[in-house]
């Protein structure tokens, strides 16, 4: 089974993909953000959203600068205020 993880800014939907793990910056520390996650919802800080394909397989480093992120039945949902995608 994967995660399902939708990352929405303002101007548009930046992904929407099924993978392993999130790593997500949130206000009171980074959360990881597996299949089966109990809900939650949470404000995040500027900083690195990492995306892993498989359990040591990081497929993308996501710069976010803020907004929320909520874990729910359906999977995990970011949405950033801006993002910044890097290599």
């Amino acid at each position: 089974m994967a995660l399902h993880f939708e990352l929405v800014t303002p101007e548009k939907l930046v992904r929407s993909e099924a993978v392993h793990m999130v790593v997500v910056p949130g206000t009171e520390g980074d959360f990881g953000v597996l299949e089966g996650h109990a809900p939650v919802m949470s404000v995040i800080r500027p900083g690195e959203l990492t995306v892993y394909s498989a359990p040591n397989s990081i497929s993308a480093r996501i710069q976010v600068e803020g907004g929320f992120a909520e874990v729910n039945e359906r999977g995990l949902t970011v949405l950033a205020e801006a993002v910044r995608e890097e290599a």
